[in-house]
């Protein structure tokens, strides 16, 4: 139980799962994934890191404003 207790806080730490498989000296990785869950601050930090430099604040002025050719176009109306 201690070894697992470890290895869970190395992988919230950060360790990649592939170490601690062999830290624990598992054969298969899907063993190690028994023991391996992603806690709040693990997600909460990788959708941090994914997101991270993407706004979600749309533009004021959609690109679209006052472009009636381009709302055609998109609408198939021409060509």
């Amino acid at each position: 139980m201690l070894r697992h207790f470890r290895a869970m806080h190395l992988y919230q730490a950060g360790m990649p799962l592939a170490l601690i498989t062999e830290w624990l000296g598992h054969a298969d990785p899907e063993t190690t994934l028994i023991y391996a869950h992603a806690d709040t601050e693990m997600k909460r930090r990788a959708l941090a890191k994914a997101t991270d430099g993407v706004t979600t604040t749309p533009p004021a002025i959609p690109i679209w404003h006052d472009r009636e050719d381009n709302i055609r176009r998109l609408c198939g109306l021409t060509s």
